[in-house]
């Protein structure tokens, strides 16, 4: 029990100790949640009650799917109503002079106890309130490409590429490489381009924090002076999508055309050339490799892997619709970003482009710039251990976080927008 509370189960209880208790955090924390959160929370566990009605009298797959995306909602919200309201009837317990001493005593530790459960409960419903990610559910792509730092950020993005694969490998991920080009004239280790496919379903929620700038800092094997160079490498984790002819029903379905997602294939340039690099007469004789270009956007596949054109074609299709889909996905949420800042100011996203990580070697330190975790053990991050676990653990919090400031900021719109055309 704390100072505060034993000292004031010694000294006489007069009317105002309610005041001290106060002072020093014991009060019933509503603080905790923003009255956006919780009207968002009440409104979602109406429309959970209005559907389990209609369920009840009438059995229909599209209620009961959405019942069951909100339940978790709505068993936050009941143990954040049931942790508060006692809270409250405890410090009514405290505030009325008629109750005896040891009622008493235990009403103050019963008080402790549930201020100090409330922030964890409070933390559980502002969690269940975020959206799942369209994507969350579907396995990945991960493309691996070296920026500044020439042979040093290929060699790095490498080394990115057997950590992602060792880490998929400890969680029991199902991968396979499907590009791996290497630079002209140099070693196998010296990436310009990868991709690789996670097929786990739910990959992409758990490897998306991935997305963006890794930069390294260490000192090459080159250099004669010692001297720490920096280089830098760019990580995208794109939706991996069923193939064609998978009959799956989705939002995100690419081959129907009213979904968000298709990819009409008259916007994209379709085009055979002869393979490249290693495979010997066969890349010299035949058209296997395939290019293409989605006009609309510029955005360009190439694909040479397979010596069969359709494997690559196939493939190319993939990356792709990947690509498109996360395009689409990203200048939907940059909207967002723009709506909220102009109304809120301070609201902000990181993209592909930032910096999101450091890797020390000299230190053996990785540092992840969003969440601001240090691990001071690189090798066993570059491992795919725990460490690096624990920093996209770190990262998904800090992600909640934003998403939670998000949510807080567009409920807050919604009401100044309310109030301002009930004036006019």
């Amino acid at each position: 029990m704390s100072p505060v509370l034993s000292l004031l189960l010694v000294w006489p209880l007069p009317f105002y100790f309610f005041t001290i208790l106060e002072r020093h955090g014991y009060t019933a924390a509503n603080g905790l949640l923003s009255s956006a959160l919780l009207n968002r929370a009440r409104s979602i566990a109406a429309e959970h009650a209005s559907l389990s009605t209609r369920l009840s009298e009438t059995f229909d797959a599209k209620t009961a799917k959405r019942i069951g995306e909100l339940t978790p909602i709505v068993n936050a919200l009941t143990e954040w109503d049931k942790a508060n309201d006692s809270i409250s009837e405890l410090n009514s317990l405290l505030k009325d002079p008629q109750t005896d001493e040891e009622l008493r005593t235990l009403a103050i530790e019963d008080l402790e106890n549930s201020n100090t459960n409330l922030p964890a409960i409070s933390d559980q419903l502002k969690k269940s309130l975020i959206p799942r990610h369209p994507f969350a559910d579907l396995p990945c792509l991960i493309e691996i490409r070296p920026g500044a730092g020439g042979d040093e950020a290929g060699l790095f993005a490498f080394e990115l590429l057997r950590m992602y694969l060792a880490f998929c490998s400890r969680r029991g991920f199902r991968t396979s490489i499907i590009k791996l080009d290497a630079e002209d004239g140099t070693a196998d280790d010296r990436l310009t381009e990868a991709v690789m496919e996670v097929e786990t379903d739910g990959s992409y929620n758990v490897l998306r924090t991935e997305a963006g700038v890794h930069r390294v800092q260490r000192v090459p094997a080159t250099e004669a002076k010692g001297r720490t160079h920096t280089s830098a490498v760019s990580v995208m984790v794109l939706p991996s999508f069923p193939e064609p002819g998978s009959g799956e029903d989705s939002p995100l379905n690419f081959e129907d055309p009213n979904s968000d997602y298709y990819v009409d294939p008259q916007d994209v340039r379709s085009e055979k050339m002869r393979a490249s690099g290693a495979g010997g007469q066969h890349v010299n004789k035949t058209e296997s490799a395939i290019r293409l270009t989605h006009i609309p956007t510029g955005i360009v596949v190439s694909m040479q892997e397979s010596r069969s054109q359709h494997a690559n074609r196939k493939r190319a299709w993939q990356i792709l619709r990947a690509k498109l889909a996360d395009t689409r996905r990203e200048a939907r949420e940059e909207e967002l970003v723009r709506l909220r800042r102009g109304a809120m100011g301070g609201v902000a996203k990181m993209g592909r482009g930032d910096k999101i990580r450091t890797y020390n070697y000299n230190q053996s330190r990785c540092t992840d710039h969003r969440s601001g975790i240090t691990i001071h053990n690189l090798g066993n991050v570059l491992d795919g251990g725990d460490g690096l676990e624990s920093v996209m653990e770190s990262v998904q919090g800090w992600l909640a976080d934003r998403e939670v400031e998000n949510m807080i900021a567009e409920d807050e719109l919604k009401q100044e927008n309310g109030k301002r055309q009930k004036k006019a």
